[in-house]
């Protein structure tokens, strides 16, 4: 049975999350962890946090074995942007957008090889 985790309002811009879901797609949660220890990108905390939250969901309230767990599913929405302005030369101004995303990981157990 799937087990999810979100973590919303992220302070990270949805096409850099991205990025690091692509990597740990349809791969075992061990395996993704581990990939995301050493992946030097921002968004691979945040994701792994995720991760950690999902399988901890499932391991408390579904009780999968969780060497079995791979992600199912994962993606990155565009959360609310904040606008803000920055003060300039000759009194003008630049916008700058703070960016935020939801991130949403969908974890599952494997069928053993005898299961169909």
């Amino acid at each position: 049975m799937e087990t999810r985790a979100q973590s919303r309002f992220m302070r990270i811009t949805a096409q850099k999350a991205r990025l690091v879901v692509d990597l740990i797609r349809g791969k075992p949660v061990e395996k993704a962890l581990s990939l995301l220890e050493y992946t030097p990108k921002r968004g691979a905390r945040l994701v792994a946090k995720t991760l950690r939250s999902a399988v901890a969901n499932a391991e408390s309230t579904q009780r999968v074995d969780v060497d079995r767990l791979y992600v199912k599913r994962a993606f990155v929405d565009e959360g609310p942007t904040a606008k803000r302005f920055l003060s300039r030369a000759h009194g003008r101004a630049t916008k700058v957008f703070k960016r935020t995303s939801h991130i949403t990981l969908i974890v599952d157990e494997r069928p053993k090889a005898g299961e169909a």
